[in-house]
């Protein structure tokens, strides 16, 4: 079977559903003999929620909630109890799982000047790429984009274009380098880093990469030549713009 009609074939997706379908009920609880067998509604919410997630992160958000209701055990009329469309079945999927593992105190500790930049961008990139770069939320997230849903834009848009503005302001003040004007041209500049350490996690968790050489170890590399170059890269910009004026 070809590739293309293997990731299409809706027995494939239901002989996968039904294996996280196994997955989810071997890891519930019993529950007791007083049990009753209903579950509240917030429960179940969580319940849907958390295999939409994984759900999602394997098929795709275009996959059929018939077939997450199968993995979830229950009717698609109960899980449209719960939710009341896709459309926000997938915008509680984004607010908990893409968005949600983002620390806003991570924001704060980058802008923490008592301590050196390339110690903070260490730490940061550190804890990004282990709370929110993991295989699951990197396949939710390139799924996303590919079905042209907005989570990808909001979350980039919400979280990531302060990050960036954040990052090259601390390493420029540290480095004596006067950031760019314009804010498009920070945020290409704080791309330079943080796309390096998210195409090292695509690398390590989507290619199966199986390079030996420690994560830390590539952050701490990108981060020493991002702050190397932006002294040769800022200047630069600048005699090229005065060569186009003359």
């Amino acid at each position: 079977m070809a590739l293309e009609e293997t990731m299409r074939s809706p027995t494939l997706i239901k002989a996968k559903s039904e294996v996280l379908a196994d997955r989810r009920r071997n890891s519930r609880p019993r529950r007791s003999a007083k049990s009753n067998g209903r579950i509240p509604l917030r429960e179940r919410r969580e319940r849907i929620l958390a295999m939409a997630s994984e759900f999602f992160a394997e098929y795709g958000l275009t996959a059929q909630t018939r077939a997450l209701a199968d993995a979830c055990g229950i009717s698609q009329r109960l899980l449209y109890r719960c939710f009341p469309s896709k459309g926000a079945l997938i915008h509680e999927v984004y607010r908990r799982d893409i968005a949600g593992p983002f620390q806003a105190t991570w924001l704060a500790r980058l802008e923490d000047r008592s301590r050196p930049v390339a110690e903070r961008l260490n730490e940061f990139y550190r804890d990004y790429y282990e709370a929110v770069l993991t295989r699951r939320w990197l396949r939710l997230f390139l799924y996303a984009s590919l079905a042209e849903i907005d989570m990808a834009p909001s979350y980039i848009a919400e979280v990531i274009t302060r990050m960036l503005e954040i990052i090259v302001a601390e390493a420029c003040a540290e480095r004596g380098v006067r950031p760019p004007a314009q804010r498009a041209l920070k945020h290409e500049l704080g791309w330079l880093l943080h796309g390096a350490v998210s195409h090292l996690a695509i690398r390590r968790h989507i290619y199966a990469n199986s390079n030996p050489t420690p994560v830390e170890d590539v952050i701490a590399m990108h981060v020493q030549l991002f702050l190397a170059g932006l002294a040769a890269a800022l200047p630069a910009r600048s005699a090229a713009r005065a060569q186009v004026v003359d």
